[in-house]
């Protein structure tokens, strides 16, 4: 797909690993409820290869990587959710070039959605305590909706919701979550470079442009 020949009509930014390094964040949350459950910890390098398709499959996924029954699930998940909203945001940084990013996609006259397999009770806050809340027309957590991605079911509520259609609507992110879900939805997809992506690299998403940085997006869609 040539994104210069498509006449953009809005944006759909996922949100951990492609506007903010959230990985601090997660490990200390993770941290904090493993050890109150009396269980080891998870390595950072795990946490920045299992983040991504919700918190759910998080805890699902730790649980097992540090040996602990799986029964532990629903205290894992509540100690986990407590940790989270008290320390959100306070071990994660906003990478390079998305705010400037934002604003020249603002600029364009696009309209901009944040979709995230985050829970909204994680994401909201998150957005407003980094500065980014105020550049979107909507925000959409991973419990929005009744599918997360890579299920379409997101990215076409958030086209309703920006009065957009698909095949005009950019969406951003960092992994083939991304990619499987704007393929699905007939939505044109940038990956950026330095996401999680699962471990694997991203040029294996196969999206229709990799960036180093968000603000060098607005460059692939004016006309050549």
């Amino acid at each position: 797909m040539s994104l210069h020949a498509t006449l953009f009509e809005a944006a759909i930014i996922d949100l951990d690993g492609t506007m903010v390094d959230t990985v601090g964040d997660f490990e200390v949350a993770l941290a904090r409820a493993l050890t109150e459950l009396g269980q080891p910890t998870a390595s950072r390098a795990f946490i920045a290869r299992t983040v991504g398709k919700g918190s759910e499959h998080l805890i699902t996924r730790t649980l097992a990587e540090v040996g602990a029954p799986a029964s532990l699930f629903d205290e894992a998940w509540q100690r986990y959710q407590h940790h989270y909203l008290a320390i959100n945001g306070q071990y994660s940084a906003v990478y390079p070039g998305v705010v400037e990013g934002l604003q020249m996609l603002r600029d364009l006259g696009l309209r901009l959605a944040c979709i995230t397999n985050k829970p909204n009770a994680f994401a909201r806050p998150l957005l407003a305590d980094k500065g980014l809340g105020g550049y979107f027309d909507h925000a959409f957590g991973g419990d929005a909706f009744a599918h997360k991605k890579p299920h379409p079911m997101p990215l076409l509520k958030a086209c309703e919701a920006l009065g957009s259609t698909p095949a005009r609507t950019l969406v951003v992110g960092d992994s083939s979550n991304d990619a499987e879900a704007a393929r699905a939805a007939g939505c044109p997809v940038v990956l950026v470079s330095y996401g999680y992506n699962h471990g694997e690299p991203v040029a294996s998403a196969r999206p229709d442009a990799i960036v180093d940085r968000i603000d060098q997006i607005p460059a692939l869609l004016r006309s050549a």
